[in-house]
C-alpha cells in the first residue's frame, strides 16, 4: 500500500498504547505487510486495566462491563463475551459468587490474579508474534508508564520482538533510536514515573550514546513534549474527576522532553501518553507525532512515516484502522 510517490530509504509504523487490546495487537502485526513498512514500533503502555469476573451460579452466568449488566445461557455466549472483553483490552475470568466473595475481600488475591491475568496475554502475544512475523521487518517494543517491570524481561525473550527501552537501536541505513516509556509524574502513581530532572537524566544518558547526526536519529519518548499541543489532557479536579465535564484541558507533557528535542533536534519523535492529544507537530526540525489512542474500539491509531535522510521528515502520514 503505497502512500508516496518514492519509496522511502525507511519507513516505519508507530503505534501506541494499545492497553491490552487484542484485536489492536493483532493489527499491529499485520501493519508491517499492510503499510509496507521496514520497522514496525510500539510506543508503550501494552497491558490493560481492568479484571472483568464473569460469574456462574446455578447454570447460567453474569458480568458486569462498563457498568452494563450481562446475563449467559451457554458456553457460546460466554464464550463471544469474553472475546469482546479482550478486544477492549480487558481481563475476563470465570469465577463463582463464593470465589469472587474472596477475591473482593482480599486486596492481594485480586493484585496476584490481576498480574497473572497480565503477564499470561503478554506472553501469548509475543509467541504470536514469533509465529507471525518472519524477520522481514523489525518489530521494535517500548512498555510505557503503565506497564509492570516483568513485561520487559517477557518481550526481551521475543524471537521476533525486540525490547527497545533504555537503549540505542540501530535499523535501515544508519538510523538510530532511542526509547523509554517513562514519564514525568502523574496523578495515578504509575510504575514508570519519576521528576522532571531525573527523567532528564535518563534521557541525557541515551541521547549521549547516540552516534548518527541528527537527521538519521528518531527519538521515542512514551511522555510528550510539554507546551506541545500532542499533551492537551482533561484537567481534573482533587478528587480526580474531569473538571468541566472533561471541556477543559491542561497541557500535561515532559518539560525535560522537549528540552531534549529543542536540544537534538532529530529527524523524528514518537510520543503517546495522551490518548486524547493525536496530531503533528515541529519542535524545530524536529517532526513530532503522538497518533492518538482508540483501543477500547479496537481501532489501531498509528502514523506511518517516510525516512529519506533529509534535515527535515517530509512525508507522513496519521492512520486509523
Amino acid at each position: 500500500m503505497r502512500f508516496f510517490s518514492r519509496r522511502p530509504s525507511v519507513r516505519v509504523f508507530f503505534a501506541t498504547d494499545i492497553h491490552g487490546s487484542e484485536t489492536c495487537w493483532r493489527k499491529f502485526l499485520n501493519a508491517g505487510g499492510h503499510y509496507e513498512a521496514d520497522v514496525l514500533v510500539l510506543g508503550g503502555d501494552m497491558t490493560g486495566k481492568a479484571l472483568v469476573p464473569i460469574v456462574e451460579e446455578g447454570g447460567r452466568w453474569r458480568a458486569t462491563l462498563l457498568e452494563n449488566r450481562y446475563e449467559f445461557e451457554g458456553e457460546d455466549e460466554v464464550g463471544e463475551f469474553e472475546e469482546a472483553v479482550r478486544r477492549r483490552g480487558y481481563y475476563p475470568f470465570r469465577t463463582t459468587p463464593e470465589e469472587l466473595a474472596e477475591l473482593e475481600a482480599d486486596e492481594r488475591k485480586r493484585e496476584e490474579l490481576f498480574h497473572e491475568k497480565m503477564l499470561g496475554r503478554i506472553e501469548r502475544w509475543m509467541r504470536m508474534a514469533d509465529e507471525r512475523l518472519d524477520g522481514s521487518v523489525r518489530c521494535l517494543v517500548c512498555p510505557g508508564n503503565d506497564d509492570q517491570f516483568e513485561v520487559d524481561e517477557i518481550v526481551r525473550a521475543a524471537r521476533r520482538v525486540e525490547l527497545a527501552e533504555g537503549r540505542v537501536v540501530e535499523f535501515g541505513d544508519g538510523y538510530q533510536m532511542i526509547s523509554t516509556g517513562w514519564s514525568n509524574r502523574t496523578p495515578w502513581d504509575t510504575y514508570r514515573e519519576e521528576d522532571e530532572e531525573v527523567l532528564e537524566e535518563r534521557l541525557r544518558r541515551m541521547t549521549e550514546e547516540l552516534g548518527s547526526p541528527p537527521e538519521k536519529t528518531v527519538y521515542n519518548l512514551h511522555c510528550p513534549p510539554y507546551g506541545s499541543g500532542l499533551d492537551e489532557a482533561p484537567e481534573i479536579t482533587p478528587d480526580m474527576r474531569p473538571k468541566d465535564a472533561g471541556r477543559s484541558t491542561v497541557p500535561v507533557g515532559s518539560k525535560a522532553v522537549r528540552r531534549i528535542i529543542e536540544e537534538g533536534q532529530p529527524a523524528l519523535s514518537l510520543h503517546g501518553h495522551i490518548h486524547e492529544a493525536r496530531g503533528s507537530t515541529r519542535i524545530g526540525r524536529t517532526l513530532c507525532i503522538n497518533p492518538g489512542s482508540s483501543y477500547e474500539q479496537g481501532q489501531l491509531l498509528g502514523a506511518v512515516v517516510d525516512l529519506d535522510g533529509g534535515k527535515k521528515v517530509k512525508r507522513f502520514v496519521l492512520t486509523s484502522g
